[in-house]
């Protein structure tokens, strides 16, 4: 069940006294800023787009090796989404172990960091969002979010606790972890070069297209989700941190884009919840469980999903409900006795209904039945004839009421409507 975000934000991580100073503890300045750099992430990130920019313009791009690029995309990417995400970040479904197998090789192709460092920093990212112990919190801009936070070195002393031990507890994920280069080059790079070279002979466009250039859009495409999904679109289930839905993030990220629900459901093996909405990802998981594949979907009821929407709508409705004119409150008007009202009402145009005084001065030409009807109710007390005696008034009138009323009577006076005593 998601945490309620109202306590984990409230205590940041204990951090040692005896803690060492980082680099990160120190402004970026010109003499120390390649002290900040981190200078694994930052020439990947950089030289990769370079390089496949650089492709693009020498080397045209044949139909197989298009095919290819766009396959190893998807592949790759789901990795990412139902691998590293869904699977071992929230453990929403689990997978039989040779397709574990391969989802660790083809997930390596993304090149994002080993499983073991990639679900460290993202369970951190949900128990400290949008605090400094979130490792690339929404509220140090939308560039660093989504990528800026890696080209930078981490500090420790800032990062969030998470708990990994399932996953330094598993071989396969510590192995990759351990070799996570061999990995990377191998499935990022060689791979899907020699599956190009060796299947139809274009070595140049299988590194340029199918390794390089596709390995920075599903580069991209991930790194929306820590960007993207944390500014744009609405908060359907929980606006008091960033996270936010929408298929425009959806559709870069491989259905990734309904974040508010993720954040609140995080173990929900989905992102969308609506049939018409764009989760490949959820498809995904969906169909290897049909062929056994695939099991233990983890799933919200939808009750509990329910109430989180209801409870978003019903503050909207409140919020658009206190920027009306009600008139004025009930506890703010002057207090008068009846004498006192039937004494002034004639010269004030006062009414009372349910022991509230109406000034109708600028009502009495408008009044649907009538200026007569009216003018000879001043001074009396109309509450029957207002709820049915005469009339019962609609919702509109009872509305438009309230912005006239001007007093109260001493002793309250006040007489339920017909409806409200039927409810």
């Amino acid at each position: 069940m998601a945490v309620d975000a109202s306590q984990t934000q409230k205590v940041e991580p204990k951090k040692s006294i005896n803690a060492k100073k980082h680099i990160r503890d120190e402004p970026i300045k010109l003499n120390n800023w390649y002290k900040h750099v981190n200078w694994i992430h930052a020439p990947l990130l950089t030289l990769t787009p370079l390089i496949a920019a650089y492709g693009l313009y020498t080397t045209e791009i044949q139909r197989k090796t298009a095919i290819w690029t766009v396959i190893y995309y998807f592949l790759t990417g789901l990795g990412i989404t139902a691998g590293y995400h869904r699977l071992w970040s929230h453990r929403a479904y689990k997978v039989a172990r040779p397709f574990e197998i391969f989802l660790i090789f083809i997930s390596s192709g993304a090149v994002e960091g080993s499983i073991r460092w990639w679900c460290r920093h993202h369970r951190a990212h949900h128990r400290w969002t949008d605090t400094d112990s979130d490792p690339y919190s929404a509220h140090k801009g939308l560039l660093y979010s989504h990528f800026g936070w890696m080209l930078l070195k981490e500090n420790p002393n800032k990062l969030g606790r998470s708990d990994i031990s399932d996953l330094s507890a598993d071989p396969l994920k510590m192995l990759q972890h351990r070799y996570y280069g061999l990995f990377a080059l191998g499935m990022g790079f060689i791979f899907p070069t020699l599956v190009a070279g060796l299947g139809w002979g274009d070595w140049k466009g299988g590194f340029y297209f199918a390794a390089v250039a596709r390995l920075v859009f599903v580069h991209h495409a991930t790194f929306c989700v820590n960007s993207l999904a944390h500014y744009l679109g609405d908060t359907p289930f929980d606006d008091r941190l960033s996270p936010r839905d929408h298929f425009i993030t959806a559709i870069l990220s491989l259905g990734e884009g309904y974040h508010n629900f993720h954040h609140e459901f995080p173990m929900d093996y989905r992102n969308a919840i609506k049939i018409y909405q764009y989760d490949p990802t959820k498809w995904l998981i969906k169909a290897l469980s049909y062929v056994g594949i695939a099991y233990d979907l983890k799933k919200f009821s939808e009750n509990e999903i329910k109430k989180g929407q209801i409870i978003m709508r019903e503050k909207k409705l409140n919020e658009e409900k206190n920027s009306l004119d009600w008139g004025t409150p009930l506890d703010q008007l002057p207090v008068v006795t009846y004498e006192e009202y039937e004494e002034k009402a004639v010269e004030n145009n006062w009414i009372c209904i349910e022991g509230v005084i109406h000034d109708v001065t600028n009502f009495v030409t408008e009044h649907p039945g009538g200026k007569a009807l009216l003018t000879t109710s001043f001074g009396k007390d109309m509450t029957a004839a207002f709820n049915g005696g005469v009339y019962d008034h609609s919702n509109a009138a009872r509305n438009l009421m309230a912005s006239m009323r001007v007093g109260v009577i001493s002793g309250g006076m006040e007489v339920m409507s017909r409806k409200t005593k039927q409810k």
